[in-house]
């Protein structure tokens, strides 16, 4: 058996921010996950998620009450976090 196979994926937003990075997640079919943890990548990079956030969430075959918050979606009209993804004006002569 492949590595994905065993993975659900599913699409939701975040309701609510519980302690020790877990969040509610409720998804786009209804279902309302009380246990969500992120991911390692999203932890390795310091990326930040408040509640309202459209987030893609992976769960277990064997566990379908838990999940794991895989990626943060852009909204449209939504700026990035981040000032330095966003070009820098020059300084200097014209």
């Amino acid at each position: 058996m492949a590595k994905n196979d065993s993975v659900v994926t599913s699409f939701g937003e975040i309701t609510e921010a519980l302690g020790n990075s877990r969040f509610t997640v409720s998804l786009d079919n209804g279902v309302v996950l009380n246990n969500c943890t992120i991911s390692g990548k999203i932890r390795k990079n310091f990326i930040r998620l408040l509640p309202g956030d459209r987030v893609r969430v992976a769960l277990s075959v064997y566990d379908l009450t838990t999940g794991r918050i895989e990626e943060r979606l852009w909204v449209a009209g939504q700026q990035p976090q981040n000032p330095e993804n966003q070009k820098k004006k020059k300084k200097g002569k014209k």
